[in-house]
Formats: structure tokens, sequence, C-alpha cells
């Protein structure tokens, strides 16, 4: 299988330096009874096509909450969010669905798999949602579980698979639909230090093969391991010194 086949699709030119990503000056707050959160103040960043970002800080600075963002998961108080130049925070709901569907691929701390369903038929529904042909997605679903290791396993159960099997799975589900942006959320959190090195090399060969990537992390390994990192605390980016 070549490169090609695993990584997100090409998003128009594919000689575009138009950005993946640009977020411009994005608030998130939230009302917590009387008190207002500002989760988000003025944060700004651009992530280039094939770009492998980790964002890092303490808990409560902000990071998950910028991922929530770039995941059109969640729309900013005040600010834009463009995602491969689409204005997100202005969709409505049916077509952010939509979108995040088709051009975002997640991989969480905790791998969400769906405990009836084997390896392989985990990783084909997001192409169910998204209409695929039960023979493209079956096709495309082995492509992906032998990309990340696990074709002979691709008839178990999340029960019969190891932690770091099951993130691999995982991983294999947030690329079915050739995303052009790969956000993941703590994804070595739930793995010793030996499976979460196997993911960490995982996470970079799928950056060199042409995904773009961003990772939330307070793993120093997996942050060491991107091109850039981004510093937050108190829901801002902390400029680099």
């Amino acid at each position: 299988m070549t490169a090609s086949d695993t990584r997100a699709a090409p998003q128009g030119d594919s000689l575009s330096t138009a950005p993946v990503v640009a977020v411009r000056d994005a608030h998130r707050d939230y009302r917590m009874g009387q008190e207002v959160v500002r989760a988000l103040r003025g944060v700004s960043l651009e992530i280039a096509p094939g770009d492998y970002v980790a964002i890092v800080g303490p808990s409560g600075c902000g990071k998950s909450t910028l991922l929530n963002l770039l995941g059109v998961v969640d729309r900013p108080t005040e600010g834009q969010v463009l995602i491969q130049g689409r204005d997100v925070g202005a969709m409505r709901d049916r077509e952010a669905t939509s979108f995040r569907l088709r051009n975002i691929g997640f991989v969480f701390q905790r791998f969400y798999l769906m405990a009836m369903l084997s390896a392989r038929e985990n990783v084909e529904l997001p192409m169910a949602e998204a209409g695929m042909s039960a023979a493209a997605r079956i096709a495309r679903a082995r492509e992906l579980l032998d990309y990340v290791g696990l074709g002979a396993r691709e008839r178990h159960r999340p029960g019969q698979l190891s932690g770091g099997e099951q993130q691999r799975v995982a991983i294999a589900r947030a690329l079915a639909n050739r995303p052009g942006l790969l956000l993941a959320d703590e994804p070595t959190g739930e793995l010793d230090a030996h499976t979460g090195a196997e993911i960490i090399g995982l996470f970079r060969r799928l950056n060199e093969d042409g995904t773009t990537v961003v990772v939330v992390t307070h793993d120093g390994e997996l942050a060491a391991a991107a091109r850039r990192t981004i510093h937050m605390r108190d829901g801002q980016i902390i400029p680099p010194t």
C-alpha cells in the first residue's frame, strides 16, 4: 500500500500553501451560574498542510477548549475559526456535523470503540455514516488496519484487544474518510510507556505520510515528537522565548 492510500486526501490544489487551520482572535466564554469563565482569551494561530503540532499546558489552560473549536464541536464566543478556508463558527449544526464527518478525524484518550463490533466494523462506522458503499468501506477498513499493524485482527472485538491495539483501531477509524486534519486528545493517556511509545511512532509515521496532526497532551515524549509545540496558559498562547 502506498502512503497516499492511507493519508488524508488532498483538499483542492495539492500545492496550495493555504493553512489547514486559521484561528483569529478566538475567545470562548462559558457561563457557570452567575460567573463567566473565560476559557480562551484571544487565541490566534495557523497550521499549515502537513504540520504536526502539540498543544501543551497545565490543566484548565484552555487547550481542550481550543481543540473543540478546531474539531467543530464548539464555536467561539468571539473571533473566527477557519478550517480548510471555511468559517466553521458560522455553520449551522447540520452543516457542521457533515463537515466534521468528512474533514476531521478524532482520536481520544479513551478509545470509544463499539464493544459489539469487530475492529473492521468499528473502522467502517464513519464511512457508513458518509454513505460509502459496503464494498468500498470494507476495502478501506482493511487497508487502514494493515497500515496500523492490525490486519490479522480485523475480526477481533475491542475486548479481545490490548489497550494499544484498541488505540490503533481508533486511529484507523479516525482516518477512514481521509480527513484533512487529525486531532488527538491525550492519545497516550491510557497507555503504559512502551505502548505509548508505539502510538507516538505511529503518529510520526502518519505525519510523514502527509497527515496534518494536532495533539493535546501532557506526555512530554509525544510533544517532543511533534514538529512544533504551542504552550498555553490562562486561555492564551504563550509566545516562545
